[in-house]
C-alpha cells in the first residue's frame, strides 16, 4: 500500500494526539493520596487558591477553613470545584473554634498528609503608619493571628500525621527588608519565618514531619489591597526581578506542591522564594 507524504504527516498527527491523550489520563500527579488541608482561601484571587487549585490538579484530596457567614459565601464554591471533603469554619484566634476545625478533620479523615497556611491579618493604621508609632493592641494582633496561627495549627495537625508530612506556610521579603506600607506585618512574617525553622526543628526530630515557608514575590489579592501604594510596589519588583516579571498565583502553587510532595522529602526548615529572582538582586534599578 503506497501512503502518499500528507497522508504519513496526518497519520502521525493522530498518533501523536492519542498518545498526548493517553497521557494525559494516565496521569498520576504528585499528591495523588494525599489528604490536605488549604488554610486561608479568601477568593480566587488569593495564592492560597493558586496552591488549591495546583493542589487538585496533582491528585490532593482537599479541605477548607473560613472565617464567617460572608467568607463562607466566597469560599464554599471555590472548594466544591475542586470536590473538597472538609469545609468548615475556623477562627484561629479562638482555641476552641481550632479545636472544633481539627477534630472535624480527624473525625471525617483520620489522618492527615499536609497542611497550607495562608493566614495573616494586621490593622490597616499598622501597615500605614510608620512602625514606630505602632500601639501594643496592633502588634499583638500582627502577630497572632499571622504568626502565632501557624503554630496553633501545627499544633492540632501535627497527631494527625506521620513521618514525611508536610507544613508549608506563606510569608513576604518584608520579612527581612524594611519594606514601605508593610510595617508591623514584616515583624510579624518574620516570627512566622522563625516559627518555621523551630516548628521544622521540633517535629522534624520527634514525628518526621517537614516544615517549610515559601515566600512570595508581590501579587494582587484582597489581603494586598490594604498594603499603601501597591502598584508602585508591583512595578518596583517587575523591574529589580531577575525575569524582568511579577509571579502569579499558579507559579507560586506548582511551587507549593512540590514542597508538599514526595519529591522534598528531604527539605525542611527552608525558606523557599517564588519572587522571580528579586530576593537576590540589589532592589528597583529605576525607571529607564
Amino acid at each position: 500500500m503506497c501512503v502518499r507524504f500528507g497522508e504519513a504527516t496526518d497519520i502521525i498527527g493522530k498518533i501523536k494526539l492519542n498518545e498526548v491523550k493517553l497521557n494525559r489520563e494516565s496521569h498520576v500527579g504528585i499528591l495523588q493520596g494525599k489528604k490536605g488541608l488549604i488554610l486561608g482561601v479568601a477568593n480566587n484571587k488569593s495564592i492560597a487558591w493558586g496552591v488549591a487549585r495546583a493542589a487538585h490538579r496533582e491528585g490532593a484530596t482537599l479541605g477548607f477553613n473560613f472565617l464567617g457567614e460572608q467568607m463562607e459565601k466566597r469560599v464554599r464554591p471555590l472548594a466544591e470545584s475542586v470536590g473538597a471533603e472538609i469545609i468548615a469554619p475556623m477562627n484561629v484566634s479562638e482555641e476552641d473554634s481550632i479545636d472544633a476545625f481539627f477534630a472535624q478533620v480527624k473525625e471525617q479523615w483520620g489522618e492527615l498528609d499536609f497542611i497550607v497556611h495562608s493566614i495573616a491579618y494586621a490593622n490597616k493604621d499598622a501597615l500605614r503608619d510608620p512602625f514606630s508609632q505602632t500601639s501594643r493592641e496592633d502588634f499583638h494582633l500582627a502577630l497572632d493571628i499571622s504568626a502565632y496561627s501557624f503554630v496553633a495549627c501545627a499544633q492540632r495537625a501535627a497527631p494527625l500525621m506521620k513521618a514525611g508530612s508536610s507544613m508549608v506556610t506563606m510569608t513576604y521579603l518584608g520579612a527581612e527588608r524594611a519594606v514601605p506600607g508593610y510595617g508591623a506585618m514584616g515583624v510579624a512574617k518574620a516570627a512566622l519565618e522563625a516559627s518555621t525553622r523551630y516548628l521544622a526543628a521540633d517535629l522534624g526530630e520527634s514525628q518526621g514531619i517537614r516544615v517549610n515557608s515559601l515566600s512570595a514575590g508581590p501579587i494582587r489579592t484582597l489581603a494586598a489591597s490594604a498594603v499603601g501604594d501597591f502598584r508602585k510596589l508591583m512595578e518596583k519588583s517587575s523591574r529589580g526581578s531577575m525575569l524582568k516579571r511579577n509571579v502569579d498565583q499558579e507559579e507560586v502553587g506548582n511551587a507549593c506542591v512540590y514542597l508538599l510532595s514526595d519529591l522534598a522529602s528531604g527539605v525542611t526548615g527552608e525558606l523557599h522564594y517564588v519572587d522571580a529572582g528579586f530576593h537576590i538582586g540589589a532592589g528597583d534599578p529605576g525607571i529607564e
